[in-house]
Order: structure tokens, then C-alpha cells, then sequence
């Protein structure tokens, strides 16, 4: 895990795990029997700067920025130094102490990033200095400078793609990919729609079903840049961008004049708009709720269940990826498909403002803005 920092509790299911990351902010005069030559290499720092919360709460008082000790490397370790990591929601939610797993405390925050291999343990066999690696796991803690990882918490990723790009990588483009395909066949032509369709999922759907040939009908808060937004969405692939008002109005038969009904909806609001979604779904179609945003309930009618025969579904990429932990084949298939769309310039990262380190105020307030379409990157 991207640093020692957490036993991770899935609650839902009465299952714990334990990381490593309690560990890193205790200093402890033992070491590993196993520790490497890498473990106090000349000019090594023994301290990282990270963004730390010791209590659960409103993240812009709970995080504060503090020195965090190293903990010494071993043979299957590898030094890294972060590049690059995003504030996703689930990153404030886990600050918060509502989101499905939960970190021993203190804990660092962040779940996802890219880094930079700056050493490698003795028996390390995947990784070399100079690799680009993101976490294989949620609960790493990314927002520091620096972390011992063992090898196999982390993966690879080509350097020659955008930084931004890899550092928001690891979970909105991988929700996006897996929801393509593992719920409905969607063929060329075919169609999808979704709410929420500015977001980082939002987005990198639009771009992956573009490349697919597959249309998207994209729905969308009403807002008072709504006009510039709707034209951004549409210049990475999107073929509509509706207002959520109009889903419910008679002339949205209109468009599916010239667009097949939906065999697949992605909901990542809840509330009315899944409903909403719902109503203009394909007989046989699915609905795949991967967020709440509204933190209400999804409503099915009963109508949409017997006379549509809908599927109803849910999806989270964290325990996607746990599924897949025995080999890692799916993932690392998904990951090159995914950084080949980015080399061929069809998946960019999503709109995103760079801040420092030292701006984590700044960065955590911006990211909790009602309607915010850019996602904030600490560059460290």
C-alpha cells in the first residue's frame, strides 16, 4: 500500500485488512530481518512530508501537513517518490469517516496517484528505478512526498504518458472501462446514457465509448456555465449533453428519433435522476449505480420491472480490483488498453487545476464546490 497507514475495514462485508500505514507514523527502533542494502542508502531522507488526519471530520480542519517518518526498506520494497494525486470524493468521504473502508488512524489521505521508483529492494523483480507505478488498492495514503510500497501493492505504468493523466488513472478511467463492458454488449452505434456526465467517470466515459463507436447521451446539472461546459463534453466525444429538467419533458422523444434507446445507463447521483434515467432505459437495458452524489435513494418504479424487465445493478472498483488480486491479468490488460487510448489522444486527463503541497486548503476546499468540474492535483 502506497504507505503504511491503516487496518482497512470493509464494513459491509465484516472484513478487515491490515496495512501498513499505522506503522509509518509511529517511530519504531525495530527493523525488518529482512531489510535490504537499499534500506539507508547515502543521501536517503528518513522523513517524507504527507498530509495527515488523526480524527474523522471536515477534512479542511481534520488534514494537516506534517513529517512523516520512513520506515526502513526490505527486500521486497521499493522507495518511490510521488509525482502526482488527485482529490477524488471518495478521498473526502474517507476523511470524513463515511466511506466504505476506513484507515486506523492517524492516517494519510489519498487513494490514488503516480509515482516515480527511486530505489528497489534486493528480490524486487517487476519494478526498476525509473518506473512510473500507481496503487493496486484504495487506503495507500498518496498525498505525501515520498513511501516504502511493497512490490506487489502497486503496478506500472509507461512514463511516456501525460503526468496528469497517469496520476488520475487508477480509478475514474478504470470505473469508466469496466462499466463498458462488464454489464451490457454494446456494439458500434449503440448508445448509453448517464448523469453526472461532467465528472472524472463522466468524462472518461465519453471518451472510451467515443473511441468505441458508442453514443452517449450525457445529463447534466443546469448550471451557470452550462453553454461552455456542454461544448467541452462535446469536444472529447460526446454526442448529447441534456439538463436533467429536460429528461422529464415530451420533446426528449425527439432525440431518440435519430439515437437508439439505451441499452445501458450509468448512474453516479441517485435520487430523481436515477429514476429519470430509468424511464428512457431499453427493454432488457441496465442501470449501474457507481456513486450517490444526491445521498438519496434509487427509486425503481415497479413499471420498469415488469414491463421493461431492467437489471438493476451495482459497481465498485475497489473490490473490482480485490476480485482480481489473485493474478492481476484483467487489470494489467485494462491498464495497457486504457494508456493506449492515452497515447492515441483519445483519453485525456480531466479538467484539473495543479497546486502544491503546501496548498492542500486551497486544493480540499475547491474540490467540496457544488458543481465543480475540475478535479484538484497535488503536484509534489
Amino acid at each position: 500500500m502506497w504507505s503504511p497507514l491503516n487496518t482497512v475495514c470493509l464494513r459491509s462485508q465484516k472484513v478487515c485488512r491490515r496495512s501498513f500505514s499505522a506503522a509509518l507514523l509511529k517511530r519504531s527502533s525495530r527493523r525488518d530481518a529482512n531489510v535490504s542494502s537499499f534500506s539507508h542508502s547515502a543521501g536517503r531522507s528518513q522523513t517524507c512530508r504527507a498530509l495527515v488526519y488523526k480524527n474523522h471530520g471536515d477534512p479542511l480542519r481534520a488534514i494537516q501537513l506534517e513529517n512523516v517518518d520512513l520506515p526502513p526498506m526490505g527486500a521486497n520494497d521499493v522507495l518511490v517518490k510521488v509525482l502526482a494525486a488527485p482529490i477524488n470524493p471518495s478521498d473526502i468521504n474517507m476523511i470524513q469517516g463515511t466511506y466504505a473502508i476506513l484507515p486506523d488512524l492517524p492516517a494519510v489521505g489519498g487513494n490514488e496517484g503516480v509515482a516515480q521508483v527511486l530505489e528497489v529492494g534486493s528480490q524486487v523483480k517487476s519494478l526498476k528505478t525509473g518506473d512510473w507505478v500507481i496503487p493496486k488498492d484504495a487506503g495507500l495514503g498518496t498525498w505525501r512526498t515520498e513511501a516504502v510500497l511493497p512490490e506487489k501493492d502497486v503496478i506500472s505504468l509507461p512514463n511516456s504518458i501525460p503526468l496528469l493523466s497517469a496520476a488520475t488513472l487508477g480509478v475514474n478511467p478504470c470505473t469508466a472501462f469496466r462499466m463498458l463492458c462488464d454489464f451490457e454488449d454494446l456494439k458500434p452505434g449503440d448508445s448509453l446514457i448517464q448523469n453526472a456526465a461532467n465528472s472524472g467517470v463522466g468524462q472518461a466515459v465519453i471518451q472510451i465509448a467515443a473511441a468505441r463507436g458508442i453514443k452517449t447521451i450525457n445529463v447534466v446539472r443546469d448550471r451557470p456555465d452550462l453553454t461552455e461546459l456542454s461544448e467541452r463534453l462535446k469536444a472529447i466525444g460526446a454526442s448529447h449533453v441534456i439538463k436533467e429538467e429536460a429528461l422529464r419533458r415530451p420533446d426528449i422523444k425527439e432525440l431518440f428519433k435519430t439515437c437508439p434507446k439505451p441499452k445501458l445507463a450509468l448512474n453516479g447521483v441517485g435520487g430523481k435522476s436515477a429514476t429519470e434515467l430509468l424511464r428512457h432505459l431499453k427493454i432488457g437495458g441496465s442501470m449501474v449505480t457507481y456513486g450517490g452524489m444526491a445521498r438519496q435513494p434509487v427509486t425503481v418504479p415497479v413499471s420498469a420491472l415488469i414491463f421493461k424487465d431492467v437489471k438493476i445493478r451495482g459497481f465498485w472498483v475497489t473490490q473490482w480490483k480485490r476480485d482480481q488480486s489473485h493474478d492481476g491479468k484483467e487489470f494489467r490488460v485494462m491498464l495497457d488498453e486504457l494508456c493506449s487510448l492515452i497515447q492515441q489522444g483519445k483519453l485525456t486527463a480531466p479538467a484539473c487545476t495543479e497546486l502544491g503541497l503546501h496548498d492542500y486548503h486551497k486544493a480540499l476546499d475547491a474540490a467540496m464546490q457544488p458543481f465543480t468540474s475540475r478535479k484538484q492535483i497535488l503536484v509534489l
